[in-house]
């Protein structure tokens, strides 16, 4: 997944409306909310203002406004582009001028999917995408005699990161992150060779 690290914009024409679409990271409603209006207010003689977000990591909420024009062929196909992206706390707005001439539904799904493409590609091309690993936090706890053996388990999965240990009056804690997907490889390992040792997930 990816965050972008500062606001960025793509503008281009189609048909004499003229499209700008800007990406701001907002990780909250409130933040969202400040830069709508704030957008609404610099480019009060706009026409549309779509717009599409994602948030938190993993992705607990997403969402979409196509503002007035013919449902589905604005904040829907902004928000697939998101999607597809695999952005999160952002916010994708794309500011539209008509210029006179309609673009039907499908001119219209294909100038909204084209503005955020090219936000995201402005993006990538500046270097304000930032990438976020998902890992899950595990803790192992065992007495002080057997504290090689969670390294030992954990040393099987080169993805698993050691985050820390701590000595209790019942034995160690060992504690580690991994990236989520082989969590049942590596507990029926654990159980194996602790002979019926639990993992403790968060």
């Amino acid at each position: 997944m990816f965050r972008i690290t500062s606001s960025c914009s793509f503008r281009f024409r189609e048909k004499a409306s003229v499209f700008l679409t800007e990406l701001h990271p907002a990780g909250d409603p409130e933040s969202r909310a400040a830069v709508l209006a704030q957008l609404r207010k610099r480019d009060f003689d706009a026409n549309h203002h779509c717009s599409a977000w994602r948030q938190g990591v993993p992705v607990a909420g997403q969402g979409c406004d196509d503002d007035g024009e013919p449902s589905g062929t604005a904040g829907g196909p902004m928000l697939r582009v998101l999607e597809g992206e695999q952005l999160t706390d952002v916010l994708a707005v794309c500011i539209r001028w008509f210029g006179g001439t309609k673009l039907g539904t499908g001119g219209l799904v294909r100038a909204y999917t084209e503005g955020v493409q090219g936000a995201v590609a402005e993006a990538r091309a500046g270097g304000l995408l930032q990438e976020v690993r998902i890992l899950r936090i595990g803790r192992i706890s065992v007495p002080a005699e057997l504290a090689h053996l969670p390294y030992a388990a954990l040393g099987a999965f080169p993805e698993a990161e050691i985050a820390g240990q701590d000595f209790t009056e019942q034995g160690v804690v060992v504690t580690f992150r991994m990236p989520p997907g082989r969590e049942a490889q590596l507990e029926a390992l654990w159980q194996e060779r602790s002979r019926g040792g639990r993992i403790h997930w968060e």
